[in-house]
């Protein structure tokens, strides 16, 4: 396993938590807006570990909250386009390539409840987590006769670091719309992120998976 961040210490603190269930859990710096980072990252981690079966893509940023469209800072909204969307462009470009001469693999992308539905106050967020979908849908049917999977999952309020950096109201307003009324805990997202990145979810792909506690039910 590799675990991939901007921050060199977090992603060494995700390799020593995964160590618990899984031997051989490398870290590895890199920034997912970075064109050359990413390809030269995917080579380093095949080097080490071999074939890369599956990517989850959960790279993410709110960028700027709780503001109308109008009031949205334009290089504000280039960086969230360039994590949330083209950071997830690079990445499956950088891997499917060495997953199509096995005729295996899985790329699940995490995008959001809001590129479902909206949230207002999130327009960039919103926005390109939606584009997001969009390209899960394309490369899903793209790669449908390979062997490799495509595939979405879209949580509600998950309690995660992003979450906590908003402001309350803003997290406030997203869980009161979900029918459990509740957050999402990072255990039952992980539980969700296994199976669709796993060899018996064998028949499914440019789909988005619901994680939102009732608040997207279709």
């Amino acid at each position: 396993m590799a675990c991939l961040d901007r921050n060199g210490d977090t992603a060494a603190e995700t390799a020593a938590q995964a160590q618990r269930h899984t031997a051989g859990a490398l870290s590895f710096k890199m920034d997912v807006t970075d064109d050359d980072a990413v390809d030269l990252t995917v080579e380093q981690v095949e080097a080490e570990l071999g074939q890369i079966h599956a990517l989850v893509n959960c790279a993410g940023t709110t960028g700027q909250t709780n503001l109308r469209s109008h009031e949205v800072d334009v290089d504000d909204l280039d960086f969230v386009y360039r994590v949330n969307l083209r950071g997830a462009f690079l990445l499956s470009r950088a891997v499917l390539p060495r997953m199509l001469p096995r005729g295996y693999g899985r790329v699940l992308h995490v995008t959001s409840i809001a590129g479902k539905e909206g949230n207002a106050g999130m327009m960039a967020y919103s926005a390109t987590k939606a584009g997001l979908i969009g390209m899960v849908k394309a490369q899903g049917k793209e790669y449908a006769e390979t062997g490799i999977t495509v595939n979405a999952l879209a949580p509600a309020v998950i309690r995660t670091a992003m979450v906590a950096a908003l402001p309350e109201e803003q997290v406030q307003y997203m869980t009161s719309r979900i029918p459990m009324r509740r957050c999402g805990t990072l255990a039952e997202a992980a539980t969700m992120v296994c199976w669709i990145v796993s060899p018996g979810c064998s028949f499914t792909t440019g789909f988005t998976f619901d994680l939102s506690g009732g608040r997207a039910v279709y």
